[in-house]
């Protein structure tokens, strides 16, 4: 590991302040389990580490008639011991569940997973976002690409989001708070997510000096059904070959509108509006799940050793809308 200045702000404007406006030579230092991982093997080398860990107001859970608010240091476990969560979102405490062994979910924060970096054993080896070989082809097409994007791929960028609770907090409708030296903002997480085309770019709408705050979930009505489901290699922690989470709004066993986003298939969580407008005015059953999700991989291109990735895309987003309306999945 390359040496680094360090330091420790109380307050999210003294963050800013001390984060360059360059990405690169400052980082986030927040849980750690990412950030460490990438400066140990050389991948980053940041000139400061920023810890935000002492910046109390970026903490906790607390709910309101409207929405609840989840502070970006909140760790992974806090969120699924907190029975509002269990509760209201459960497919989200699914999703967070999911998405680390219990060891990480008490170090890991809900900011640092919705910033992480992508998984691509391209990126983690050092040949960047967009690899490349000396004469200019592409390291993913032409190499190992069994975990790489089926939707969305059409540009340089072939990673796929890493993120599985991005997937089923979007389903939510989910905002994420961002402030920096500038005037805080609010966005929707949907678009918080962006596809990088050089290597200068990263894949989140964030500047060098922001830091995210809290993402706030509106309170679902009595209507609303979810469902999350992913397709992983092994029943153990392992990262999933595709995600899907869904939101209904039922009226009685019709569903009236639909909201499906798919994980682990495209360089951002990915939301096939065609299939969630077909269920409009329809009943959740076998063949009209299946029907959707065969509309929500429309488009899909399989990379050199990834055609396995269309089917369990289809796969996911089917059995998530049988768990949401109830059914067998």
């Amino acid at each position: 590991m390359r040496p680094f200045e360090y330091a420790s702000p109380t307050d999210v404007s003294q963050a800013s302040l001390l984060l360059n406006k360059t990405w690169g030579n400052s980082e986030i230092l927040a849980g750690g389990t990412d950030l460490l991982s990438l400066m140990k093997d050389d991948v980053i080398r940041p000139k400061r580490l920023v810890n935000i860990k002492e910046i109390k107001e970026l903490r906790g859970i607390s709910t309101s008639a409207r929405e609840t608010r989840i502070g970006a240091l909140t760790t992974l476990a806090e969120i699924t011991d907190n029975a509002n969560i269990m509760q209201t979102y459960a497919a989200l405490a699914d999703a967070v569940n999911e998405a680390a062994s219990p060891q990480i979910r008490n170090m890991a924060t809900l900011g640092g997973n919705l910033c992480q970096r992508p998984r691509c054993w391209y990126f983690r080896s050092g040949f960047g976002l967009i690899p490349k070989y000396e004469d200019g082809q592409d390291m993913v097409e032409q190499g190992d690409s069994r975990y790489h994007a089926v939707l969305g791929n059409d540009g340089p960028a072939k990673f796929v989001s890493p993120s599985t609770i991005a997937p089923a907090l979007i389903a939510y409708g989910a905002q994420i708070r961002i402030a920096g030296a500038g005037s805080p903002r609010q966005i929707p997480l949907a678009t918080f997510f962006v596809t990088p085309k050089s290597e200068n770019e990263r894949e989140h709408d964030l500047k060098a000096n922001e830091i995210v705050t809290d993402v706030l979930l509106p309170k679902p009505t009595a209507s609303m059904k979810f469902g999350y489901y992913e397709v992983r290699q092994k029943k153990a922690f392992d990262w999933p070959l595709a995600v899907a989470a869904v939101a209904l709004d039922m009226d009685g066993g019709t569903v009236k509108s639909a909201r499906i986003v798919m994980g682990a298939v495209a360089p951002t969580p990915w939301i096939p509006a065609d299939a969630a407008a077909f269920l409009a005015g329809k009943e959740v059953k076998e063949d009209t799940a299946s029907v959707a999700a065969q509309k929500s991989v429309e488009g899909a291109k399989a990379l050199k050793n990834n055609s396995h990735k269309i089917r369990l895309a289809q796969i996911a987003v089917k059995r998530a809308l049988l768990k949401a309306a109830g059914g067998a999945a």
